[in-house]
Parts: structure tokens; sequence; C-alpha cells
């Protein structure tokens, strides 16, 4: 499996990035998964096709609705997550994984695998 760059390719091409900004393409990668939440709504997205919005937060007891939308939509600003509303009465609206979504699982599943090397503190 191509493991992409060695930590000092890596470096090498860090040290081009003059400073963090939106322009650095790092920061930009980061910024796109990281938060409280977004990660893991991500995953409990991908435990099945779809959820509906409460449906999702019945999974995240510790979650509060207006902490759930930002999360889902910042998800579907970067491409991550869909949002299909059908027009019906009451209407209702879904939640899923994009592809570009699903594409970060190998990614995720590695520093899994990364982090169950150590041993918790």
């Amino acid at each position: 499996m191509d493991r992409g760059l060695s930590y000092e390719d890596f470096i090498i091409q860090a040290q081009k990035e003059t400073e963090i900004s939106e322009d650095c393409e790092m920061y930009r990668a980061m910024q796109t998964i990281t938060g409280k939440w977004r990660m893991v709504v991500m995953y409990q997205l991908s435990k099945k096709e779809s959820f509906r919005f409460g449906e999702l937060q019945r999974t995240l007891p510790n979650i509060t609705k207006s902490m759930l939308s930002t999360a889902l939509k910042e998800l579907e600003d970067n491409g991550l997550v869909s949002r299909n509303q059908f027009n019906e009465i009451p209407p209702r609206v879904e939640y899923s994984l994009t592809e570009k979504g699903k594409g970060l699982f190998p990614i995720f599943y590695d520093v899994y695998r990364w982090l169950s090397e150590f041993p918790p503190s």
C-alpha cells in the first residue's frame, strides 16, 4: 500500500510553506476534519446509508441540536456529508456521507491502528 510521503519528505514539503494560512494545503486539510464533533458525526454516519437528524442526535447523547446542526453544516460545506431534503409533509431530511467523506475512512483506520499501538495512559 502506498503510504504517501515519508516523514522526511513531508518535512521538506512543509518547510516550503512560509506561514499557516488558508492557502496552505495542510492547514485546509486539518480544518476540514477537525473540531469537537465532526469526526464523531462522520463515524456515526458511516454506520448506515443515511440518518435523519433526530435519529443521528440520539446516537450522540452528549451533543446539542445546535452543535449537531453546526457540525453537519460544516461537513456539508466541505463536501463530506450530503443533505437530502424530501418534499413531503411533514418535511424529511436525511444526511449521509459523500464519496469524498467515505474516502477519509482508510485514513481514519490508519490513525486508529497507529493509536492502538500505544497503551492508554
